[in-house]
């Protein structure tokens, strides 16, 4: 049985997530945490628990997303999962940090590619990916289908979607991949999404203004 930890990062209010399981094994899923409070707090959930961090996600590589992603992969040495169509906005988080008006060094990570169809395991759980552009080039969604949740990031929100305004965004994409991919899903399946309360595929699909 999986459980999952949020953490509310960084200056855009965005949620890092712990999932973990029974056996003390963890992914950690989009690293935001931009200062030593914010690491130290996620750092001291995972040694409290005695979690192992056997894998870091990216459901995409905005920045806001990406703040410890260095740290991370420092720490825990094991491969960042990213789909290949986001590697551009990770390189180009240098240029994303001025806009902000401070300086990020370039991340440095090693990486595995994923896509649409592929299987990822988690003790023997599986995680369906898939592939939801439009917010990012690269947007995945990560699912469960066992225990009903995914890990949309900032493909489908509460009320809302993903913006559409950025490098790549395509508004008609996202809500064509959102249509046709998470509303596929059981109507049960809960949504934890990279900003704001989880909430379900049901729920979304009756009351979200966007998706109607």
């Amino acid at each position: 049985m999986f459980q999952i930890q949020a953490f509310v990062f960084n200056f855009a209010s965005e949620n890092t997530y712990v999932l973990f399981n029974e056996n003390k094994n963890a992914w950690l899923i989009d690293p935001g945490n931009m200062n030593e409070q914010e690491t130290q707090a996620i750092s001291n959930f995972i040694s409290e628990n005695d979690l192992k961090i056997q894998k870091i996600l990216l459901t995409h590589a905005h920045i806001d997303h990406v703040l410890g992603l260095q740290w991370a992969s420092d720490t825990f040495k094991v491969p960042v999962t990213m789909h290949q169509e986001d590697q551009e906005v990770l390189d180009m988080l240098q240029a994303s940090g001025a806009r902000f008006g401070f300086q990020i060094p370039a991340v440095k990570v090693e990486t595995e590619y994923i896509n649409e169809g592929h299987e990822m395991d988690f003790d023997g759980e599986k995680f369906k990916i898939y592939h939801v552009p439009g917010h990012s080039p690269g947007s995945v969604v990560y699912h469960n289908e066992t225990q009903k949740f995914i890990i949309s990031g900032d493909v489908l929100f509460e009320g809302s979607i993903g913006r559409t305004d950025l490098y790549k965004g395509n508004y008609e994409q996202l809500i064509e991949g959102i249509k046709t991919k998470l509303f596929a899903l059981n109507e049960e399946t809960q949504v934890f999404s990279g900003h704001g309360n989880p909430t379900t595929i049901g729920f979304e699909k009756q009351y979200n203004p966007f998706l109607r």
